[in-house]
């Protein structure tokens, strides 16, 4: 069985089609990355499946169970961490985890998951003391002390700094690793290729491309950017494979040392998805 399985899913509101036949498997521990830009349907598609909006058609099975009909043991093997998440200001850092693992029939002990998130320092001070950073901590703490199954990730770095962003990296590993499924929704490009092990782009309410960050929309098999300066000028040329290239240029006594070779980055290739469906 697989985490999350998805077929001809669609969402309408009034005379508009936010969600327009999404295919989508998830298989069990994976770190799957949902991309797209504002409006592009995902924050709707994600509701679906945490049971948290009615969909307008299609079959969808998260853990196994319909999110739309599932009861409170489905909802207690599923964490969640919302973008804009609400908090008890006056309650300490400790206490409102603790008060969260009380609605779970098998929490992780308060300690352990405060210190998974790096907040120990902070565990006896309010909410309303901390900064941004530290609340979004905080939020990713309440998700998993209940030690989901799923783990629905909505931006879960925005507002960290590069360091904190490293460190949760590191966290999101350490779950998957445990078996923890993960989807993660996010604008940095630069995480979803860190941590996904595939991910599927969303452009108009449609998946666009899927596939693992290395091989999405054709990247693997896409040229390369050779440049190197040659007579005074710089050169550019593109190419499939660029050995010949270079063979030629050894050959031909270029200064090798003003070489370079890019090939398109995620980023490349995402804003060339989302370009041709806007």
């Amino acid at each position: 069985m697989e985490a999350i399985e998805v077929t001809g899913l669609r969402k309408t509101y009034k005379d508009k089609e936010a969600v327009r036949g999404i295919d989508l498997v998830v298989a069990r521990g994976e770190i799957f990355a949902l991309l797209g830009p504002n409006g592009a349907g995902k924050t709707t598609s994600v509701e679906i499946l945490e049971g948290h909006r009615r969909r307008t058609a299609g079959d969808v099975r998260v853990l196994g169970e319909d999110p739309g009909s599932a009861g409170r043991a489905w909802r207690s093997r599923i964490g969640i961490v919302l973008q804009d998440a609400a908090d008890a200001a006056d309650l300490t850092v400790t206490e409102m985890v603790r008060h969260v693992a009380g609605f779970y029939p098998e929490p992780r002990k308060a300690d352990e998951v405060i210190e998974l998130v790096g907040l120990t320092a902070k565990k006896r001070s309010k909410i309303r003391t901390l900064s941004g950073g530290q609340r979004r901590r905080v939020d990713v703490a309440l998700g998993i002390v209940g030690r989901p199954e799923l783990l629905f990730l909505d931006e879960p770095t925005t507002g960290f700094d590069p360091e904190a962003r490293r460190q949760f990296w590191e966290l999101i590993r350490t779950l998957a690793g445990d078996g923890t499924t993960i989807l993660l929704t996010t604008h940095y490009l630069d995480e979803a290729e860190a941590l996904a092990d595939r991910l599927a782009v969303l452009a108009d309410g449609r998946i666009v491309a899927e596939g693992t960050p290395a091989t999405l929309g054709g990247r693997a098999a896409a040229g390369s950017k050779v440049s190197w300066q040659e007579g005074g000028r710089t050169r550019t040329e593109e190419h499939a494979d660029p050995g010949d290239l270079l063979r030629r240029l050894v050959a031909s006594d270029v200064d090798l040392r003003t070489l370079t070779i890019t090939r398109p980055t995620l980023e490349d290739t995402y804003l060339t998805l989302i370009g041709a469906n806007r």
